[in-house]
């Protein structure tokens, strides 16, 4: 980080108080145009679940971006937070722009969703019989079960039928009188290896000629007539978070060759759901040391801002973001907590920080946008880190909430 982001983020800090989350918004517009360049022919569907935050809804939707969501309440954040959409013309936005992407949905859920016949995923009987009773109308995505080894969050013991069932229950809800439109798989977060990609795709492949030797239909009529499938490869796409991770860029090739390969003759149109590549590098947390302390002959240092908040990515995405501080210093392994009373409230035991920082010095954590704030609670009646975003593309001064 240069002395002049270092300083800006001292001067928000002081005009906004902390902990403060800032947002930067070119950097989600360039890690946007990096995806679309490497992956030209794949439409980036935005996984929400990711960090809801509406400014980074519309500035997505303003690069061009569709949405991939896992709840009735990110559905209709999406719906809101979208400008510049007459009402008449809701109805075809989101047809167009949004995926129901966790395929388990309560009923209710369903019956408000059928009203739009957006694209909704599942993987088992059970799920069809409740889609067919409460949402005959919407598309289907079939999602099944792919190798998540390498990955730092897996979510194939969850999520996915297994591809060996995968034909029956395309038959059954063609039986049932629903269209099923394509394949979906998601080979885990943060995937380091490529390799589960290349498999999920072959499984897919193998799927739609199973399906197509069954005589079984799959796929949808565009605007302009033709008949097309859906692919959806979901997310796990990479962040650079330290140097073993291997680059997008690789990735990207080797996307772009398979796919070429397997379904370069069929009428596939390919989607993704990339949510931490989007964000994680667009995201910094200042932070305030409100304590101090020796124990065991080790420097502690007391935050306001923890697991329970804006480092809760560590305990649900697996993931650590080192502290630095403003202050120049002797490094140290020293031991960051945050506010809370709860002893697991513990940031790191080895940061390494100066030794003489004081009370109200502040700390900063870099690339740390994805699955943090949007999984932080108020545990303790600490509240949220206050956002900042920062390079709106808009005239007005950003509010800070």
């Amino acid at each position: 980080m240069t002395n002049q982001q270092k300083e800006f983020l001292q001067k928000m800090a002081k005009e906004h108080g902390t902990p403060l989350f800032v947002i930067d918004h070119e950097i989600i517009r360039n890690n946007f145009k990096e995806f679309r360049e490497k992956l030209p022919d794949v439409q980036p569907y935005f996984a929400v679940k990711a960090n809801s935050n509406p400014e980074i809804i519309k500035t997505m939707f303003n690069m061009g971006s569709s949405f991939d969501v896992a709840s009735i309440y990110e559905f209709k954040l999406v719906h809101k937070h979208i400008e510049g959409w007459p009402d008449k013309e809701r109805q075809d936005f989101i047809w167009d722009k949004v995926i129901y992407a966790n395929t388990i949905k309560p009923a209710k859920v369903l019956a408000k969703l059928n009203q739009y016949k957006i694209l909704v995923t599942f993987d088992n009987l059970e799920e069809l019989k409740k889609i067919k009773q409460h949402a005959p109308d919407v598309g289907l995505i079939l999602r099944i079960r792919v190798p998540n080894t390498g990955s730092m969050v897996e979510l194939s013991s969850k999520f996915g039928a297994h591809p060996s069932e995968a034909a029956d229950l395309i038959s059954e809800a063609a039986n049932m009188g629903l269209g099923v439109e394509g394949i979906s798989f998601h080979v885990g977060s943060q995937c380091n290896n490529f390799d589960n990609y290349v498999q999920a795709l072959n499984l897919s492949h193998n799927i739609f000629k199973e399906a197509e030797l069954r005589g079984i239909e799959i796929g949808f009529t565009d605007k302009e007539g033709k008949k097309k499938k859906v692919l959806d490869i979901g997310g796990g796409f990479p962040v650079k978070y330290s140097p073993d991770v291997k680059s997008f860029a690789m990735l990207a090739k080797k996307l772009n060759s398979e796919i070429k390969r397997l379904f370069g003759k069929d009428n596939i149109q390919v989607i993704a759901e990339p949510g931490r590549f989007m964000v994680a590098t667009a995201c910094t947390l200042v932070t305030k040391i409100i304590g101090k302390a020796v124990r065991d002959g080790k420097t502690c240092y007391y935050l306001d801002d923890g697991v329970y908040h804006t480092f809760s990515g560590q305990v649900y995405d697996h993931q650590l973001y080192p502290l630095h501080a403003f202050k120049d210093g002797e490094l140290k392994v020293c031991a960051t907590f945050g506010p809370t009373c709860d002893a697991f409230d513990t940031i790191s035991l080895a940061d390494e920080l100066p030794e003489d920082l004081q009370i109200d010095d502040l700390l900063y954590a870099e690339n740390i946008g994805a699955y943090t704030l949007a999984s932080a609670t108020d545990f303790n009646g600490f509240p949220e880190a206050r956002v900042l975003n920062i390079n709106v593309e808009v005239k007005e001064k950003q509010p800070v909430k």
